[in-house]
């Protein structure tokens, strides 16, 4: 993202919202689908009960 060569300005462009990306993936995989999985299965043992 701190490039100063050439075609650096359309790269950053790309670089910026792929960054976004693969933060907010890694995000959503290892932290907000367990927690929802964990509150799903919970849910389901209750309702069987």
């Amino acid at each position: 993202m701190y490039i100063d060569g050439v075609g650096s300005e359309v790269m950053q462009r790309i670089a910026a919202p792929m960054l976004g990306g693969v933060v907010s993936s890694a995000i959503l995989s290892l932290v907000i689908i367990p927690i929802v999985f964990e509150i799903y299965t919970k849910w389901e043992l209750k309702k069987q009960r």
